[in-house]
């Protein structure tokens, strides 16, 4: 056998696996993502890449993940359809009432010290929770001097929230998430049902601005005493939860305060050291450096 005949006896002495094969195609395809669309999801969690992507699979009826590399490079209206599956969220009007509750309780108090108040709600979905944080912070009498900054990096999600209106069928298990947050209203008070839909009242709004904004690759928002950011960096891994961390600590004034998703902390990230706990089962800490 001659050096040549052994090398291409070496050279298809492996053959790949389908694991290995799929590993291949989700590579390109996220290359081809971020080439026509700026989107970089290659430091998303694999676990949960690899399920969403094969969830649009199924979903587009497609045989393998490499057909649908010219439908992202060719067609935009598909690339929303991957995009809403990555963004696909769990959300509800006061989502884990504690949580709420403990920030009504724990950190508006301290809110109230300031004439003005600023808040990033990074990664609100449709809004749900973004209006019960409006509502919240109008009966404790901060709405007026309150602005949200309520941002996505899915368009889509972001008209959802924009409209403020979301099916009267949840309004039962939203105004019980209501209750047990510590409302001290009527939680219809908040909205107007009409044809099955309730629409949010207009005063709330009007403290929301709803943007654009990808946290893999934006800037910060400067200035904020409260950021909220939940279950949105599971589905990233370490190096980019230590990027998205390092600019929610960026953005956040001396003393503000940081709510994450109850599967989240701070414990290994590289902010350990920059904030201290203010409520440990509601994932609420509070910045301590001077940055």
């Amino acid at each position: 056998m001659t050096p040549t005949t052994q090398a291409k006896a070496k050279a298809y002495s492996h053959r790949p696996d389908e694991d290995e094969i799929m590993a291949l195609e989700i590579k390109l395809l996220l290359q081809a993502i971020e080439f026509r669309y700026d989107y970089d999801f290659s430091h998303y969690a694999q676990a949960s890449l690899t399920r969403r992507i094969n969830n649009c699979l199924k979903k587009a009826q497609l045989n393998n993940i490499a057909e649908m590399i010219p439908k992202v490079l060719y067609q935009p209206d598909f690339f929303e359809i991957f995009l809403k599956e990555m963004s696909v969220t769990v959300t509800e009007m006061f989502r884990d009432p504690l949580v709420f509750k403990a920030l009504r309780d724990k950190v508006f108090t301290q809110l109230k010290t300031y004439s003005r108040i600023n808040i990033w709600h990074a990664g609100c979905a449709t809004g749900e929770e973004v209006y019960s944080l409006a509502i919240m912070l109008k009966e404790e009498g901060l709405l007026a001097r309150s602005q949200i900054y309520a941002t996505d990096f899915n368009n889509q999600s972001l008209k959802i929230a924009e409209q403020g209106i979301y099916k009267a069928e949840k309004i039962a298990e939203y105004t019980h998430n209501y209750q047990l947050a510590g409302g001290k209203a009527s939680f219809a008070d908040y909205y107007q049902a009409k044809h099955g839909y309730a629409k949010i009242h207009n005063d709330l709004k009007a403290h929301i601005t709803f943007a654009h904004h990808n946290l893999i690759k934006d800037q910060c928002f400067a200035q904020m005493h409260l950021i909220i950011c939940r279950n949105v960096l599971i589905y990233f891994d370490k190096k980019l939860q230590n990027n998205v961390l390092s600019l929610f600590n960026q953005s956040l004034l001396h003393r503000g305060y940081l709510l994450l998703g109850d599967k989240e902390s701070l414990e290994f990230s590289n902010q350990k050291n920059n904030f201290e706990t203010i409520a440990k089962g509601q994932r609420i800490f509070q910045k301590i450096n001077y940055e």
